[in-house]
């Protein structure tokens, strides 16, 4: 899974090194491309078409312009609850009227909850549960049965895009890591690949906990983790995705389920990988 210092145009100019696929801005820890991977038939995912990340809080001035004229930005797929982003206020690139953003909620939408709790299941920390690969992999194919419309949505809007999509949650793991397994799945990259692309958070995951926990929207809910019960597991991965192909012969299947065209899950295929 390792790449060698690089430098990729896609639709505009992208002058940013790309060391081991990541971009590393002053305001997040957790962002890459997720070009680069191969696919069936011997082609690979293209550069400058889907970045993943957390969130984009803290992006400096300097950043916003990198996302904007160095990587092609164009559109914002934000899986973050509503409570979150109340809680947590407009980013900086919402200041940028060239970009699109897409709200796409990953969880049930729940009134009369705490703000703490929003937290906790935001990034699964309710308390009293063992967190290995099976939890994880419960909490993700939660997010199809509860959100089938968000995950749908969240997948239409990088196949629509004009430019580079970033898809982003608070921490950029569970729920950005969803949504790009699925991504990555309809584009014809190995299992092994996806879950190994999934994993590579773990890279980061120590700056990603000490980043949210000074955020006061997560703060409390980390306080009692460790990096061992946030750790991303291949295997966690490779659940989901197996449980796609068992349930709907992939990805591809479950958006044919929710209305899909055999034409618009070609969209996002060509959309990641056609040159």
């Amino acid at each position: 899974m390792n790449h060698p210092f690089r430098k990729h145009p896609p639709q505009g100019a992208y002058d940013l090194w790309v060391t081991q696929r990541w971009i590393d801005l002053d305001g997040l820890v957790n962002m890459r491309d997720i070009g680069g991977l191969p696919t069936a038939g011997g082609g690979r995912t293209q550069f400058g078409r889907l970045i993943r990340s957390d969130n984009l809080q803290d992006l400096t001035q300097d950043d916003v312009r990198r996302l904007v004229d160095d990587l092609g930005v164009t559109d914002i797929v934000d899986l973050r609850a509503d409570r979150e982003l109340r809680l947590e206020g407009p980013g900086p690139m919402r200041e940028v009227s060239t970009v699109t953003h897409h709200h796409h909620s990953l969880l049930r939408e729940r009134t009369d909850e705490s703000s703490e709790h929003v937290a906790q299941r935001a990034l699964g920390t309710t308390p009293r549960r063992t967190r290995g690969a099976d939890f994880w992999a419960r909490n993700y194919l939660g997010y199809l049965e509860n959100r089938p419309d968000s995950v749908s949505g969240a997948l239409s809007a990088i196949t629509g895009a004009s430019g580079t999509t970033v898809v982003h949650c608070a921490a950029g793991k569970d729920r950005t890591g969803t949504v790009v397994a699925m991504a990555l799945d309809v584009a014809g990259v190995p299992h092994a690949e996806i879950a190994a692309d999934y994993a590579l958070t773990q890279e980061r995951l120590a700056a990603i906990i000490e980043r949210l926990s000074r955020r006061p929207s997560y703060g409390e809910a980390l306080a009692t983790q460790t990096l061992a019960d946030q750790t991303p597991h291949a295997d966690s991965a490779l659940a989901i995705l197996t449980a796609l192909a068992d349930g709907w012969g992939g990805a591809a299947g479950w958006l044919r389920e929710q209305g899909w065209s055999e034409q618009e899950v070609g969209q996002l295929r060509d959309r990641l990988t056609a040159p």
